[in-house]
This record gives C-alpha cells, sequence and structure tokens, in this order.
C-alpha cells in the first residue's frame, strides 16, 4: 500500500508531461497564425502593414497575438478603428501598432515568469511594454490566455487585448 501511493502521483505526473510540452510547429509565425482560426484579423492587419517578410524572416520573434475577439473588442470601445486602420494610408500607423506587439528573441513562457514583475521589454517599434507576472501574466493591459505556441522563427503568446503603442 504504501508504494502504490508514491507511484501514483508519479504515474500522473508522467502520463501529464506530454501535455505540457509544445512542439514546434510546421511554418514561421505568419504561417502559423494564419493556421490558426482565432487569428483572421492579426493576418489581414500584418499583410495590410506590409510585414509579412520581416515576421516570416530569421528572428527570432516573441509575439503578442491578440485574437480575432480582441480586435472585436477593440472595435466595440472604438468603432470603425480595424476599417480606418487597414487602409492604405494608415499603413505606417497599423505597421507601428502591429510592431509593439513583437519582441526581439524568443521569450518563452518560463522566461517571463523568471522575470521581475513589471519589467519592461523592448519591442520592434521601439517602445517598451510592461510584463507583469504576479496572479497571471500580462503583457501592458493585455492578459496572456495562451503561452508557446511555437514556430520555426519564434514564439507565439496569445492575448485578449490589442496593445496601443504610448
Amino acid at each position: 500500500m504504501k508504494n502504490s501511493k508514491r507511484i501514483l502521483p508519479l504515474a500522473i505526473v508522467l502520463m501529464a508531461a506530454p501535455a505540457f510540452s509544445r512542439p514546434v510547429q510546421d511554418g514561421d509565425i505568419v504561417a502559423v497564425a494564419s493556421s490558426n482560426g482565432s487569428f483572421k484579423t492579426l493576418v489581414a492587419a500584418v499583410k495590410a502593414a506590409g510585414l509579412v517578410e520581416a515576421l516570416q524572416g530569421n528572428g527570432p520573434f516573441t509575439v503578442f497575438a491578440p485574437t480575432d475577439a480582441a480586435f472585436n473588442k477593440l472595435e466595440k470601445h472604438k468603432p470603425g478603428t480595424i476599417a480606418m486602420l487597414l487602409k492604405p494610408e494608415n499603413k505606417a500607423k497599423l505597421a507601428a501598432i502591429l510592431k509593439y506587439h513583437v519582441v526581439p528573441g524568443k521569450v518563452t513562457a518560463a522566461d517571463v515568469l523568471a522575470l521581475k514583475n513589471n519589467t519592461k521589454v523592448k519591442t520592434l517599434q521601439g517602445s517598451a511594454v510592461a510584463v507583469k507576472n504576479k496572479h497571471g501574466v500580462m503583457v501592458d493591459k493585455a492578459k496572456v490566455v495562451k503561452t508557446d505556441v511555437f514556430a520555426t522563427n519564434g514564439v507565439i503568446h496569445v492575448i485578449d487585448t490589442v496593445l496601443m503603442p504610448k
């Protein structure tokens, strides 16, 4: 009986281990986002901003990727924003917003948890986002809802809010 009490927790850990490992998906950041049905607006924005080639590059990149629901939340708060940003004349502004979601290097969930709470991390846009890891992970005012979606040139962390540069 004593041995079964020791073996059961170990067996549970070993059975759960595959659930914690996330393999690298086929493709770069853009391909992985495109293959996921939750990023249609993000992918359209990346194309409109002319950032596809950059995000298909060697990287590595860390992308805080807002879902379609996050873009819908922005649209609900500021109607017409998405349509306005997708217009060709707003390409530079859209690119700046999207670059604010990208950090150079591959920053995994474990890396984020090792940071001091409220660490500033510089984005490709040039400004820094605040990463908070107390009571869940937040990037500025966005909650990280899924971590470590690996691509061949980086990692995606899914967020629930579109980040806006300050």
